[in-house]
């Protein structure tokens, strides 16, 4: 089925940017709330063990001098370092998904702009001052924010998933080897950051059936 390329008048101009505009800002905002409650997701997680702590000391289950020795401490606290540690990934793979799934909507819109930037150049002599590379942003950005607060999440994860762990075993731990595990697990989160990006980049384009111009690679 062949589409009639009548070309777009001016007229449409103020229309085409007030959608293209209007797009871009909520995608921006979401991406921005979506963060923000993953991040306090995570944050409230990760605190549980801490205000654990506090309830059992308060109630005078546990001493307080207990809690300043490694060896002294009950193990049901290194069960729940571990626990929440395991219940924090799952704010560590939304926040994921949320950053894919904003990158892929951003990078709609840079293809809508695209097209009708590419119609309306000539007649207007005008061109965006946004982006209109339909590739652009990359779901794999490490150093951009959303990136960073992925990896931070992930070490903060590491972190309690490490301690946990080996304060259940009854391990003595040694410092060189307890920074060696952490970094390790560290490491399998990246490595889920970085296939998960990597394979949402690669992903098919959905079926065309009018065969309508799609610029994106």
């Amino acid at each position: 089925m062949m589409i009639r390329d009548d070309g777009l008048e001016s007229s449409h101009f103020l229309q085409l940017a007030a959608v293209d505009f209007t797009g871009i800002y909520a995608v921006h905002l979401a991406a921005k709330e979506e963060r923000l409650k993953m991040t306090r997701l995570a944050m409230s997680l990760l605190s549980g063990p801490f205000l654990a702590a506090i309830a059992l000391t308060s109630a005078k289950v546990v001493d307080p001098q207990s809690l300043t020795e490694w060896q002294r401490v009950p193990w049901y606290l290194f069960a729940l370092v571990a626990a929440f540690g395991v219940l924090s990934v799952l704010a560590f793979l939304r926040l994921i998904e949320a950053a894919d799934a904003h990158a892929r909507t951003a990078r709609a819109i840079n293809n809508f702009r695209l097209l009708y930037a590419s119609r309306l150049k000539d007649e207007l002599g005008w061109s965006p001052n946004l982006p209109i590379d339909p590739r652009f942003p990359e779901t794999y950005a490490p150093l951009a924010w959303p990136g960073i607060n992925v990896m931070t999440l992930a070490l903060a994860n590491s972190t309690y998933l490490t301690v946990g762990v080996t304060g259940l075993g009854g391990q003595t731990p040694n410092p060189l080897l307890l920074a060696f595990s952490i970094t390790l697990v560290a490491l399998v989160h990246y490595a889920v950051y970085y296939v998960r990006c990597n394979v949402t980049r690669r992903r098919r384009l959905p079926h065309n059936s009018y065969k309508l111009p799609d610029q994106e690679t």
